[in-house]
């Protein structure tokens, strides 16, 4: 496990990207139950007025987290997390889509250990999760 309590503030944490495959969505709406076809019929999507057949926003918002939970080593550090949907992943048939994570310390951990860490999630050179916030026990 590791200690963040000596980061400081601005300190790149964790950086991973992600793909996302067809087959990723078809995976994940199995396992939450979320079958809304505009995360796999290419003709639902764009029949509302979408640009493709998109990324579920929770399985976007539950794998941006992964990398920070690896840099904790134990997930249940993790005290609080939010994040606010700002752009859609348009998951292409053949090559995919890739969201690229960067976490860094936003806040010191404070007398009861817990911090704040900070997620850039990028799909194509613009923020997909806004104010995307792990609050964590930063110490061991």
């Amino acid at each position: 496990m590791t200690d963040l309590t000596q980061r400081e503030v601005g300190d790149v944490i964790a950086e991973q990207r992600l793909h996302f495959t067809r087959d990723s969505l078809v995976r994940y709406a199995g396992a939450s139950g979320d079958f809304n076809p505009i995360h796999y019929r290419d003709d639902i999507a764009a029949e509302v007025g979408l640009p493709g057949v998109l990324a579920h926003g929770m399985l976007t918002m539950g794998a941006a987290i992964q990398p920070v939970v690896e840099a904790l080593g134990d997930p249940g550090r993790v005290v609080e997390y939010q994040v606010k949907f700002t752009k859609p992943v348009v998951v292409d048939a053949a090559e995919g889509a890739d969201v690229d994570v960067t976490a860094k310390i936003a806040e010191a951990a404070g007398e009861d250990g817990v911090g704040r860490i900070d997620l850039e999630v990028v799909y194509e050179g613009r923020a997909v999760l806004g104010k995307a916030q792990v609050r964590a026990r930063f110490a061991v």
